[in-house]
């Protein structure tokens, strides 16, 4: 018995050890996954911008229903600075079925929202929806600027203090590192394929 629960925790701490996560200056894995139009969208198809806000979100989560709006605005402010919004839906559309494709599409975003059945969450080591990854598009490509959370208010837009990752892009559009780099993501946990 013993044997196997050492087994049991070797397998356990080996799939742990296997799943990427991105830090702080990583360059950013690229994908290709299909958008709500029927399209494949690539990081590298962002080569021109620079920077991408990168949000893994989804449609059933309470958190991100919260930030719909405010994930709107940062497309509608920033996409024109160069800095537009794609976003990611990692989760199971077969037990979640409000997560679909078609209720993606009915979203009717103006930005990129694509499905992830390949698993890219797990290459950035994203955990929550929403989870945002600042993307700033350097000599060297994409690379990590920011992992966390877009304000300090899951909730209410009304009670924001700090806007973390309106601070962390306005720091790499003047050239310097974002601070704070990196916060705690709230929301709903993943629920992969």
């Amino acid at each position: 018995m013993r044997r196997i629960i050492l087994l049991l925790g070797l397998v356990v701490g080996v799939s742990l050890a296997t799943q990427a996560q991105v830090e702080i200056g990583d360059k950013a894995p690229d994908f290709k996954l299909t958008n709500t139009d029927y399209q494949k969208v690539a990081l590298s198809d962002y080569s021109e911008h620079d920077g991408v806000i990168l949000i893994f979100t989804c449609n059933h989560c309470p958190y991100a229903k919260f930030y719909e709006e405010r994930i709107n605005e940062l497309h509608k402010n920033y996409a024109p600075q160069k800095f537009p919004v794609v976003a990611i839906n990692p989760n199971d559309s077969v037990k979640y079925k409000t997560d679909g494709f078609s209720h993606m599409v009915k979203k009717g975003y103006a930005f990129p929202y694509l499905l992830d059945n390949e698993g890219v969450y797990k290459s950035y080591g994203a955990t929550k929806t929403p989870h945002i990854f600042l993307l700033d598009n350097t000599s060297d490509g994409f690379k990590v600027a920011y992992i966390g959370a877009i304000d300090d208010s899951p909730q209410e837009a009304s009670q924001v203090k700090v806007k973390y990752l309106e601070d962390a892009i306005k720091a790499v559009q003047a050239g310097k590192a974002a601070n704070p780099a990196l916060t705690k993501a709230i929301g709903c946990g993943i629920k992969p394929f």
